[in-house]
């Protein structure tokens, strides 16, 4: 059974850090993609990076390049999601998501779900 339970979201001030990891279990990830999207109160669900399990190419939505860094740990299965120069339209739950082949950008393409992790920032 595929398992993706992310943590470390939480409530931080406007300028603030935070390192969500997502721990991966249940199936061989070496050639999937993991992704990381967020969803705020009444918005859809919108990607804000990605990484290919095997070669760490990363991709990252245009507001979070240069503050956000998707990086993996092969040896303990996580990926993580370091955001750094929090703003309060960063605020939203965070999802990790695996899908096997190459990074997309469509929550669609993605087969494999965690249950979220809410971070909030205040101004």
């Amino acid at each position: 059974q595929v398992q993706l339970v992310e943590s470390g979201g939480g409530l931080v001030q406007a300028g603030g850090s935070l390192r969500l990891s997502c721990a991966a279990s249940g199936r061989t990830f070496s050639r999937d993609a993991m992704g990381w999207f967020r969803q705020a109160p009444g918005k859809e669900r919108v990607f804000v990076a990605a990484i290919d399990w095997s070669d760490g190419t990363t991709h990252y939505r245009d507001s979070v390049k240069g503050r956000f860094t998707v990086s993996r740990d092969n040896a303990k299965n996580t990926v993580y999601l370091q955001m750094n120069s929090l703003k309060p339209e960063d605020t939203a739950v965070y999802y990790c998501a695996a899908r096997p082949g190459v990074i997309s950008g469509s929550s669609v393409m993605y087969d494999y779900w965690g249950q979220g992790t809410q971070v909030t920032v205040s101004s």
